[in-house]
């Protein structure tokens, strides 16, 4: 062995473990023991415990939920579960829980020494896939913009080959989606990226206001208008202006701002003289304006006019293999923000993550991150961390969970459930479910009348 790691051996008999104290192990490992009252997580921090050998008894359910609290404070702490000989079922039940390896009492110092090794390996192995993966992440970020799914290459693919060309654009894609930064990254490609970029939010503009944020005012062009306002496609003149959500734009503006398209000329409100502009147009909407032209909410010309190039962004559903990567890359920006030492993200937070829907896409996934990293008080984000209403969306357990019960069962129920687990678990397989409770299968038979259990077919 190579490594230095602090071992704490969780046990009421700590004999049981001299030999390990007196062997090799003990050149690599600061061995700790504490019993399993006492407070086992003030030790896991204090001592920086990297691996536990927990002892198992009688009392199966407290410690499945003390193995699933250990793992929860820590995920990457390796834990040795050490009991007495069960069956391969009950072995993989600990192993689902997340421990590395069952061994049969009393241990072998060679076998824990082998199993140190094992977990060494894997530490260096982990630690290499990291570092590579950082490496590889670097390569999916383009101009801010996180992915590696197919969906992305080719947006990346269209905006450097569109940038260069001082043309409208549209872009299309749900809300929170990252038009933006798409409308962003085009404008920093294009030959005009030294000059301004002009965001215009059409939502937030009242409909009576439109007009003169877009091509201003002169004094006196009504009420209280005591000087001149420079409306946005004037600030954008040589640069971009980008219209977000343009499908909220009003249709009486919608035909001024063709005209500025077609002629490259505006007039502000009040004036008599229209003023010459050199503005590149980018358009975004979370609409389908075809459907809007056919109701007559957006003018059909104006609709060409913008179409000239669609770039159209994905959901986040449709591309699964960016959501744990765009996770560590607001987990970094929020950590860094808060001033946190937050190490990663919970396998059962991952899991969650890659099952959810995301219905708010990629500025949902930052919310929720950025929320996490300010309540997260441990190394790493947990469910506790997450809003309750994706904490709904969390993957059943297949395992019963006998401690998590608002009431205690009775043996009967306890059976009951069990067996009809089994049966369902092995598509009704008598002989199956049978041997795994070490039973006959005529006994089976008598329990599934017994307890009323219906074999569905």
């Amino acid at each position: 062995m190579k490594f230095k790691a602090n071992l704490l051996i969780i046990t009421e008999e700590p004999v049981r473990y001299d030999l390990l104290r007196s062997s090799q192990i003990k050149k690599y490992c600061s061995i700790y023991f504490c019993g399993k009252q006492e407070n086992v997580f003030d030790l896991l921090k204090n001592k920086s415990i990297k691996i536990v050998i927990m002892d198992i008894d009688v009392d199966i359910s407290w410690e499945y939920k003390l193995l699933e609290l250990i793992k929860t404070f820590d995920p990457i702490i390796d834990v040795i579960v050490v009991g007495d000989p069960v069956s391969s079922e009950n072995v993989m039940d600990w192993i689902n829980l997340g421990a590395n390896d069952y061994l049969i009492k009393p241990i072998q110092v060679d076998i824990v020494q082998l199993i140190l090794e094992r977990i060494d390996e894997k530490r260096k192995i982990r630690r290499e896939t990291y570092l590579l993966e950082k490496e590889l992440e670097k390569k999916y970020v383009f101009q801010g913009m996180i992915g590696k799914s197919p969906f992305m290459f080719e947006v990346y693919s269209l905006i450097e080959n569109i940038a260069k060309y001082f043309s409208t654009v549209l872009i299309t894609g749900e809300t929170g989606t990252g038009k933006e930064m798409v409308a962003i990254a085009i404008h920093n490609l294009s030959p005009v990226r030294d000059k301004n970029i002009v965001i215009c939010d059409c939502v937030s503009i009242p409909e009576s206001l439109f007009e003169s944020e877009l091509f201003g005012y002169i004094r006196g062009a009504f009420t209280g208008a005591d000087k001149d306002k420079r409306g946005l496609f004037e600030k954008a003149h040589g640069g971009t202006i980008f219209l977000d959500e343009i499908g909220e734009m009003p249709v009486s503006i919608q035909a001024k701002l063709l005209r500025v398209l077609e002629t490259h000329q505006f007039r502000p409100l009040g004036s008599s003289e229209n003023k010459k502009v050199d503005v590149r147009v980018i358009a975004a909407t979370n609409r389908d304006l075809r459907k809007e032209v056919g109701k007559g909410t957006f003018r059909e010309d104006l609709y060409h006019r913008l179409n000239k190039v669609e770039v159209h962004l994905p959901i986040l559903k449709e591309r699964p293999e960016d959501i744990l990567m765009l996770a560590r890359h607001f987990l970094s920006k929020y950590t860094s923000k808060f001033d946190k030492h937050i190490k990663g993200i919970s396998r059962k937070v991952q899991k969650l993550f890659l099952t959810y829907d995301w219905p708010g896409n990629v500025r949902e996934v930052e919310n929720i991150l950025e929320r996490a990293s300010m309540l997260c008080k441990r190394d790493f984000i947990d469910v506790m961390d997450l809003p309750s209403y994706l904490k709904e969306h969390l993957v059943t357990d297949k395992r019963i969970p006998l401690f998590k019960r608002e009431k205690l069962l009775t043996l009967q129920d306890l059976e009951t459930e069990y067996i009809t687990y089994l049966m369902k678990s092995n598509n009704n397989n008598v002989k199956r479910t049978a041997e795994i409770l070490n039973i006959s299968r005529s006994t089976l038979y008598d329990k599934l009348m017994k307890y009323n259990i219906t074999i569905s077919r």
